[in-house]
C-alpha cells in the first residue's frame, strides 16, 4: 500500500468551509473535526462561506473554542472587517481583509455538494495559484455529475447501477415524460430509485413505488437540478471504500454501512444517531474483498481522480454482483464519518490523514508548476 508524499513540517493552512449548499451544515461538522486534528505546530486560517456565498475569515477565537470544548463546532461570524477579498493569481497572498492578508500555503476546501465538489472552487484555487486538497477541476466537475460519472466507467469496463437520466426540458415534454416513465418502468420494475444528478448525501433521493409515487420522486428532485436519474433498486450490501493518492491510487479497508431506515438517506446519515450501524471491516469472503479494493483503484484511475474520495459499492444479496453506485471526491470528514474510519482501520491515524491530504495538495501543485505555459 503505497501512500508517499513529500511530508511538511510547518504550513499555513486556509480551511474553507460552509458553503452555498444543501451540505451546508455537513460542512460545518466535517470542518470542525479536522481542525482538531491539524498540528498545533501549523498556522490555520478559518474562511467560513455563507448560505449567500458570502465569505469571512473567522479569528483565532473559533479554533480555541474547538480545542477547549469538545462538542463545539464551527459558527460562521458575519463581521464585516473580516469579509474575504480574493486576488487571482497571487498566490500566498490570495485572501486578504481590512486587517490584512490571510498567508497560505495550502487550501482544504472542507466543502460538500454545490460549489465545493463540483469544480467551481477548485478553478478559483487554480486561478489563485494555490495548492488545494481534493481532486482537480475536471475530476472534481464529472464526478460531481453521476450520469457521467456511470458513463465514463462503463467506457472502463465498470459495473454500475442501471439507470436511465431525465433532462428537465424533457420532463417539461409529456410526450417524452411518458416515454422515458414507460421505459424505467418496464426495464428496470419497481421500486425504483430517483435522485438529481448533482448532489451529495442523499439530497433529494427517494424511493418510488408505483407510477404516482415516481412522478413525486421525480418532481421533488427536480428541485435540487435540472437533470434527474432513475435506478434499478437492487437489494444489495452498501460497500464503501477509501481511496488516497494522486499517481498512485492507495485503497484501504472496505467497511459496510448498515442502515436502519428504508434506505441510507440524509436523515440516517446525519440526524439520526441511530440511523446506521457502520461495519469495519466489512464482512466479506477473501476473494470478494479483494476485488472490490480493486475495482476501487480502477474506478478513481478512470475517472482520473487524486487526493482522495470515497468510492461507493451496492453489493447484491441474491447473486453478488458488484455495481459502482457514486463517488465522493470530499466525503465527509467528521469524528463518525466512514472516510476516515476507514483509513484508520488500515493503520492511517485522522491526523496522519489530514497530513497526508495537506501534502499531497502541495506535491500535485508542484507537479502542475513543473509544466510550460509560455509557447516562447
Amino acid at each position: 500500500m503505497s501512500r508517499k508524499a513529500p511530508f511538511n513540517t510547518y504550513m499555513n493552512i486556509t480551511i474553507i468551509y460552509g458553503g452555498k449548499s444543501a451540505e451546508h451544515e455537513i460542512s460545518i461538522l466535517s470542518a470542525s473535526s479536522v481542525v482538531r486534528n491539524i498540528g498545533e505546530e501549523n498556522t490555520v486560517h478559518l474562511i467560513g462561506i455563507t448560505k449567500d456565498g458570502l465569505w469571512y475569515h473567522q479569528d483565532d477565537s473559533m479554533r480555541i473554542l474547538l480545542k477547549n470544548d469538545a462538542s463545539a463546532n464551527l459558527k460562521i461570524l458575519e463581521n464585516e472587517e473580516a469579509r474575504v477579498l480574493v486576488i487571482p493569481g497571487a498566490g500566498k497572498s490570495s485572501f486578504k481583509t481590512s486587517k490584512g492578508v490571510l498567508e497560505t500555503d495550502v487550501v482544504f476546501p472542507v466543502l460538500h455538494g454545490s460549489y465545493g465538489e463540483d469544480g467551481t472552487i477548485q478553478g478559483l484555487l487554480e486561478m489563485l495559484d494555490l495548492p488545494y486538497v481534493g481532486p482537480s477541476v475536471m475530476a472534481s466537475s464529472i464526478a460531481m455529475d453521476k450520469e457521467k460519472t456511470k458513463i465514463l466507467w462503463k467506457e472502463a469496463g465498470l459495473n454500475v447501477v442501471p439507470y436511465i437520466a431525465i433532462k428537465k426540458w424533457e420532463w417539461n415534454n409529456l410526450t417524452k415524460r411518458e416515454e422515458l416513465l414507460s421505459f424505467a418502468e418496464k426495464d428496470f420494475k419497481y421500486p425504483l430509485f430517483v435522485k438529481p444528478s448533482k448532489t451529495g448525501s442523499s439530497v433529494g433521493t427517494s424511493k418510488a413505488q408505483d407510477r404516482a409515487s415516481l412522478i413525486s420522486s421525480c418532481e421533488q428532485a427536480f428541485k435540487w437540478d435540472d437533470k434527474i436519474l432513475i435506478e434499478k433498486f437492487i437489494v444489495a450490501r452498501e460497500i464503501e471504500c477509501s481511496v488516497t493518492g494522486n499517481e498512485e491510487a492507495t485503497v484501504y479497508t472496505a467497511g459496510e454501512i448498515i442502515p436502519h431506515h428504508e434506505f441510507y438517506d440524509y436523515e440516517a446519515k446525519y440526524i439520526d444517531a441511530d440511523g446506521a450501524t457502520l461495519k469495519i471491516p466489512a464482512d466479506l469472503e477473501d476473494g470478494m474483498y479483494k476485488k472490490i479494493r480493486e475495482i476501487a483503484g480502477k474506478a478513481y484511475e478512470a475517472l482520473e481522480l487524486s487526493s482522495l474520495s470515497r468510492i461507493d459499492f451496492l453489493l447484491d444479496k441474491k447473486d453478488g454482483t458488484i455495481y459502482l453506485n457514486e463517488v465522493n471526491t470530499i466525503p465527509g470528514f467528521t469524528s463518525i464519518s466512514m472516510f476516515p474510519k476507514l483509513c484508520e482501520a488500515s493503520g492511517l491515524p485522522y491526523k496522519e490523514l489530514i497530513s497526508l491530504l495537506l501534502n499531497l495538495a502541495i506535491e500535485r501543485y508542484r507537479l502542475r508548476k513543473s509544466y510550460s505555459f509560455n509557447f516562447k
